[in-house]
């Protein structure tokens, strides 16, 4: 199926009596985006865990796309963690995830999968790009060294989609999430992202009546943060509102210090012991917010504030504390 084929592929409604494939459907963007999609009305929406399913095994992967034969493509499925993380096991970020988008990119496109949306990070862009960071940024400069295959394999994703539009026309696209948070995140100690890591920290920490908490580097650097359920929310709506090439940043516009964002989790967990700093670990990117202007064109802000998310997500933590992955 190709757009040779005749049929019109212009952005609409998606079909909600057709199949829909959340490949990642368990993690934390994945399962937020089960949730809108059941919400929507949608009736068929499948996954199988990484039990169940390897994406790395491309053989498995194309038994799977043929048994269940797909419309729709949400590819959420990654490889991810934080600074710690990424800068200890470059080589199985860069390579498991290869693996997982070539494998689900090639077994869509031989199984004539008609809309695909691939999903990225705001770790694509260069380390010291302007700010904020428009989608046009991509490949000016040199990535962050903390999360560079990471990124490098998430760049590759994103020109995978691109080619399929070139060689084949179909209207498959590309999302890049700022930093995300919400239910499902991984909250483990040693491969959590910022938010998540700070959660856990505080709330153990007012639990046990510690007089301090310690975070890394100086909590200068500037983030954005997106509630899963938005980023769910903007991934559908751009399945039926956009059909162009280059990626679409996917945020809130606006950004806080580290440090402030300690200090708002701090309060909501209800921590009143004191903050520190270790000055000996790294910061990271200095700043990444994003340029969400094609957003906006396409339709679609963001819907849930910081405060409202950051106290959902405590609430949700608290109630799944004890079943956690470490």
């Amino acid at each position: 199926m190709t757009a040779s084929d005749g049929v019109d592929y212009t952005p609409r409604e998606l079909d909600r009596g057709a199949t829909f494939y959340v490949a990642g459907h368990r993690g934390l963007v994945g399962s937020a985006i089960v949730r809108k999609l059941e919400s929507s009305g949608f009736e068929n929406v499948v996954g199988k865990g990484s039990s169940e399913l390897d994406l790395k095994n491309r053989d498995a992967v194309f038994a799977y796309m043929a048994e269940i034969k797909p419309r729709y493509i949400v590819l959420a499925a990654a490889k991810v963690g934080g600074i710690l993380a990424n800068s200890t096991y470059p080589v199985d970020f860069l390579s498991d995830n290869m693996r997982i988008q070539v494998n689900v990119l090639d077994a869509a496109l031989a199984h004539n999968v008609e809309r695909v949306a691939f999903l990225g990070s705001s770790c694509i862009y260069p380390k010291y790009a302007e700010q904020p960071i428009s989608e046009d940024s991509l490949l000016t400069g040199h990535l962050e060294p903390t999360n560079d295959a990471y990124a490098i394999a998430k760049i590759a994703g994103i020109l995978h989609t691109q080619a399929v539009r070139r060689q084949y026309g179909l209207p498959w696209i590309s999302a890049m999430p700022t930093n995300l948070y919400g239910p499902n995140d991984n909250f483990s100690p040693k491969g959590s992202h910022v938010l998540p890591a700070l959660i856990r920290r505080y709330d153990e920490a007012a639990a046990s009546g510690a007089a301090t908490v310690t975070n890394w580097g100086t909590g200068t650097p500037r983030r954005e943060f997106l509630h899963a359920d938005d980023m769910a929310d903007a991934v559908l709506h751009l399945m039926e509102h956009y059909d162009g090439p280059e990626q679409v940043n996917v945020g809130t516009g606006t950004d806080v210090t580290i440090r402030e964002i300690a200090e708002t989790i701090g309060n909501v967990v209800g921590f009143h012991g004191e903050t520190e700093w270790d000055i000996t670990k790294p910061d990271g990117t200095p700043q990444k917010l994003l340029d969400v202007s094609k957003l906006a064109e396409a339709g679609w802000t963001s819907k849930i504030s910081l405060q409202e998310g950051l106290e959902r997500t405590v609430a949700w933590y608290r109630d799944h504390v004890g079943a956690l992955r470490e």
